[in-house]
């Protein structure tokens, strides 16, 4: 008697991957529909994941977006010109707007929801009540800026109530922003995940930014000039640097004496607080801001010592 044929199987295939989306994704500008078009997806166990923005999509947000489908079931981006962080009238009135395009750039991308509220749907009067941030803000960008974290604070525990996002994607290009939000969900016990993701950038190293497309051909090669410093302070601190200001003197030195070129600030900072420190003697995050024109850009680096 012969032995039996062996059984032959089938090859394993591989897991199955996430489907583009085929429909284009939902554009909702009230509160009240948005939020039971999150309700059914919670009904059915989805995870929600949440992208906030201010519109002009990029790169950058690309790949906020793209963390968010991998780990999230339903993923949202809200597109909101927030007046309450802008300290001047002027700067509220020329953030780029480009609803349409990037309501496309979300469909290709697979985002479920766009929610992009007027001003007057967010705030139907004004609030009476803010939120004040502490010490993680009182350095950097906060200290030039009088006001842009307390608007920035208030907009999002606005939004998380609104949401009620699983998980939460913030860019590390803007630290002080990423660190206020971690603070303001510690504080009041949100049942949210905030995930930092890394800073996109150009291939000289510039930060992907919405203003980025303000600059003229002669601004764009120098709005360089702040990741060129933040890098030189990497060096010196990596060679062995312990004092921050002789750090920070080095790092200056390298932005161009150009009239078009303003240094705002450059500090030396604990990654988690914020707070300058004294002496390197462990991480620390290198942060600037930099006017090339009219154009204020900000970036940092984190940097690690001997």
């Amino acid at each position: 008697m012969s032995a039996p044929a062996a059984t032959r199987h089938p090859p394993e295939k591989p897991p199955a991957r996430r489907r583009r989306r085929e429909v284009p994704t939902q554009l909702i500008d009230l509160i009240a529909p948005f939020r039971e078009r999150l309700a059914a997806a919670r009904r059915a166990g989805m995870r929600i994941g949440f992208v906030p923005t201010m519109g002009a999509l990029h790169a950058g947000h690309a790949r906020l977006v793209e963390c968010a489908r991998r780990e999230c079931d339903f993923v949202v981006v809200s597109i909101f010109v927030n007046p309450l962080q802008f300290d001047r009238q002027a700067d509220l009135e020329r953030y780029p707007r480009a609803l349409q395009d990037d309501v496309r750039r979300c469909t290709a991308l697979g985002v479920d929801v766009v929610f992009a509220p007027a001003a007057g749907e967010m705030y139907p009067t004004p609030p009476s009540c803010v939120i004040e941030v502490g010490r993680v803000a009182a350095h950097l960008c906060g200290a030039h800026r009088p006001g842009h974290f307390r608007g920035v604070a208030t907009v999002v525990l606005k939004l998380f109530h609104i949401v009620q996002p699983d998980r939460a994607y913030f860019g590390e290009k803007d630290a002080q922003q990423l660190a206020v939000v971690r603070h303001l969900v510690r504080d009041f016990n949100l049942p949210v995940h905030i995930q930092g993701v890394p800073t996109v950038r150009e291939d000289d190293g510039l930060a992907l930014s919405s203003r980025n497309g303000r600059l003229d051909a002669q601004e764009r090669r120098l709005a360089t000039s702040l990741y060129n410093a933040l890098v030189e302070a990497r060096r010196q601190i990596a060679e062995g640097a312990t004092n921050p200001a002789a750090v920070r003197d080095a790092a200056a030195a390298v932005v161009p004496r150009d009239g078009r070129v303003r240094l705002e600030y450059l500090e030396i900072v604990d990654p988690e607080q914020l707070q300058p420190v004294e002496r390197i003697d462990r991480r620390v995050l290198a942060a600037g801001a930099l006017w090339v024109g009219s154009t204020r850009l900000i970036d940092n680096l984190l940097c690690d010592p001997k």
